[in-house]
């Protein structure tokens, strides 16, 4: 889905339609379906484990449910279902890889601050946080003679993509001789893109960078680090977990 936040998801769903679905999967949802037959203060913030659907979203969903269906509907429990399956904690993908189609399980991580949500494909790889990032990185770990392969996901609060892809451009030319300029990309995010290439080796260093706008003053940098060679493997695996990356607010509504 391309759809980077949640509020067009939540518009598509109402668009789509409301199925009922009677399993009750996860926590969060029991917990807004259990609101929607009480008094509910939408301002009110729960506080999910992670993998129980995703973090502090409850009380957007369910105001916006309040807001469009009212209280005491089918329609409205209908619409939890609709919404709790886009962010299932697991769910099954198909992505091209080597030129081959692959039907691979992801599992939802929660991001630094709650403010974004990624299926990772936890057979391959590991998501671990850092200070100042997150980090998906191989998992077992390469040997030693491959390069760095990583995605790094850092949310930078102050400063939009514009300027941001400049300043990610001019790093790149410090480490590379190779930099390709900034360019407007739709897939696998909506924002801009710079890559550095060293070397036309096997194991030639590349680098690619993503700058998305947070939605609110800042940015988020994805930066994937891989070699040449695998450029149809890691580098397709990690823009397929980047289609599925969504950023999720706090509502104060």
């Amino acid at each position: 889905m391309d759809t980077r936040d949640l509020d067009n998801k939540i518009k598509k769903a109402l668009t789509e339609g409301t199925g009922v679905d009677s399993r009750e999967k996860e926590d969060v949802w029991r917990n807004i379906e259990k609101r929607l037959n009480t008094n509910f203060n939408p301002g009110e913030r729960y506080i999910m484990k992670r993998k129980s659907g995703f973090i502090r979203l409850a009380a957007s969903v369910a105001a916006v449910i309040i807001l469009v269906l009212g209280l005491q509907t089918q329609p409205g429990h209908a619409l939890v279902n609709r919404i709790r399956e886009m962010f299932a904690p697991e769910k099954n993908i198909t992505q091209d890889i080597e030129g081959n189609k692959e039907e691979q399980d992801v599992q939802l991580n929660e991001g630094k601050d709650a403010d974004y949500v990624i299926y990772v494909d936890e057979e391959r790889y590991m998501y671990v946080e850092d200070l100042e990032a997150d980090r998906i990185v191989p998992d077992p770990p390469l040997e030693e003679r491959y390069p760095e392969v990583s995605m790094e996901i850092k949310q930078v609060r102050d400063k939009k993509p514009e300027a941001l892809i400049e300043d990610m451009e001019t790093l790149l030319k410090e480490e590379f001789s190779d930099v390709t300029a900034p360019e407007r990309v739709e897939i696998p995010v909506s924002g801009w893109m710079v890559r550095g290439l060293e070397g036309s080796q096997w194991d030639s260093r590349l680098v690619k960078v993503y700058v998305i706008s947070n939605q609110k003053q800042g940015s988020f940098v994805i930066t994937q680090r891989y070699f040449l060679e695998a450029e149809e493997g890691h580098g397709a695996r990690f823009d397929h977990m980047l289609k599925e990356f969504y950023i999720v607010q706090e509502s104060d509504q």
